[in-house]
């Protein structure tokens, strides 16, 4: 145990933000750099050690929690990055990225604010990468088999890396420009410089895996000869197809989905653009969805100048407390105000888009809304409360339906698909055609980063027992499991 008083005699503290109005001028990372330092050994000391880590079912990695706390605390960098790499490739992503699943489950957070978990872990990885601790890890003998991975989001890149340390050669196909699936093009510069995404793939390239960008299966090479051209096949593509949201005036100029408008703004950060042709500058914007894609939009908004920023959510406003069917330690929905939010702009609860309205340029100029209640489990719109607000540029939000099939690339390997439209798979992470595996949203469904890379590196334990009859890489989940209810 770090401290045996710890969690006694330190009160929580997390990462210090840079001021507002200093941030939104730029796209660097909204925290302080280095304000975690001083601070961070003594919250690694809260850490209870508990006989029962709970910390550990909160997260589907299954990260030694309490090991890497106790190594921090006592400040021996090195340790706490050797057991943080033990379940986890990417640190540098989740501890920026993760909802933190596993401070929901933390022992102390029955009735104290939870340790920082989140701060320890990014603090641990970037000490980490400054010491030259992170080095690449080539396989001491290749197997001569050949593994093509399909997208390199956090799924693809987890089970490409575990893969090539295994020995068998790797390659991974990505439809985009540069590596990083939603990680490169979904996540702002301000959320997560792409430098951090960069220095991994160059491990990964000196490891021995392959890349191969602008290359989409299914429509620039043919699914079935990618099969018969490699001895296994992971399909890590992500549920990209966007949620729309079919009312009147959808058609009207300037209205995107959000995987429209964010990939954009990240492509002049990576100086592929002097401006984006999607822009909020100058313009009343809404962003429907109040998820973490959301609010990457309202952040990205204010950022490039808008007139005023309005996010719209159906759900009720969720509260500051666990509701009693949320209890400790599943992961509970509360209110939360993120970096973005922090910023400015408004945010309305319990309403729902009827129509848009725009010019007699097909352009929209305002969003017509009416509040929404529950009404014997079922959504019902409250009369007498429609009402419009000004809306010049207009972001859906809305979540994701599935992985995307008008690529061929589910047709041509003749996969089957379950019940919720999502890639099927077994135990071992294999779909119905032999050699054929799937991990990520592609199998899943929208979710987590930390279940992303949970899934690749379960996959890769499979691709690895299908390839060489048996494996010792690590399986930290299976496809059904839902750890503390995330």
């Amino acid at each position: 145990m770090a401290d045996p008083k710890g969690f006694l005699s330190t009160d929580r503290e997390v990462a210090k933000t840079r001021p507002v109005d200093e941030r939104v001028k730029d796209w660097n990372e909204v925290y302080v750099p280095g304000s975690l330092l001083p601070i961070i050994s003594k919250q690694a000391g809260r850490c209870m050690d508990c006989g029962i880590p709970f910390c550990h079912n909160g997260c589907p990695l299954g990260n030694l929690i309490p090991e890497w706390n106790d190594y921090a605390y006592r400040e021996d960098w090195r340790a706490a990055s050797e057991r943080l790499h033990a379940t986890n490739n990417f640190p540098e992503f989740t501890g920026r990225l993760c909802p933190a699943p596993c401070e929901s489950a933390c022992v102390l957070g029955i009735n104290q604010p939870p340790v920082t978990i989140k701060n320890v872990e990014v603090t641990i990885i970037d000490k980490a990468w400054d010491a030259g601790d992170v080095t690449p890890q080539p396989p001491e003998r290749l197997s001569g088999k050949t593994v093509a991975v399909i997208g390199s989001g956090p799924a693809g890149l987890a089970a490409a890396q575990q893969l090539t340390r295994a020995g068998h050669t790797v390659a991974v196909y990505e439809r985009a420009d540069r590596i990083g699936g939603l990680l490169r093009y979904g996540i702002p510069e301000f959320k997560m410089e792409k430098r951090h995404i960069n220095r991994r793939i160059e491990q990964m390239r000196a490891e021995g895996t392959k890349f191969r960008t602008e290359t989409e299966i299914g429509r620039d090479i043919d699914a079935a000869k990618l099969r018969k051209r490699y001895d296994a096949v992971v399909i890590a593509a992500g549920a990209t197809t966007s949620r729309d949201l079919p009312v009147p005036g959808r058609e009207l100029n300037g209205i995107h989905f959000a995987m429209e408008y964010l990939p954009l703004a990240n492509k002049v950060q990576e100086g592929d653009l002097t401006t984006s042709p999607i822009t909020a500058e100058g313009k009343h914007v809404v962003v429907i969805g109040g998820g973490d894609t959301g609010a990457d939009c309202v952040g990205t908004a204010h950022r490039q100048g808008a007139a005023s920023v309005t996010q719209l959510e159906i759900m009720p406003r969720p509260g500051d407390e666990r509701n009693a069917n949320q209890p400790w330690p599943t992961f509970p929905m509360l209110y939360k105000v993120t970096s973005a939010h922090e910023e400015g702009g408004e945010r309305i609860y319990s309403v729902s888009t009827t129509h848009f309205e725009g010019d007699e340029d097909g352009n929209v100029q305002w969003l017509h809304l009416t509040e929404v209640e529950f009404k014997d489990g079922k959504l019902e719109q409250k009369p007498g409360t429609e009402r419009k607000i000004p809306a010049q540029l207009v972001t859906l939000a809305m979540g994701f339906t599935g992985t995307d099939q008008k690529n061929g690339l589910v047709e041509q390997f003749g996969l089957e698909l379950d019940e919720r439209g999502n890639i099927a798979r077994d135990a071992d992470f294999a779909t119905n055609v032999p050699g054929v595996f799937v991990a990520g949203d592609a199998g899943r469904g929208q979710s987590l980063i930390v279940w992303a890379i949970a899934e690749g590196r379960s996959a890769a334990r499979g691709v690895d027992r299908y390839l060489a009859g048996a494996s010792e890489l690590p399986a930290p989940i299976r496809p059904t499991d839902r750890a503390l209810m995330v």
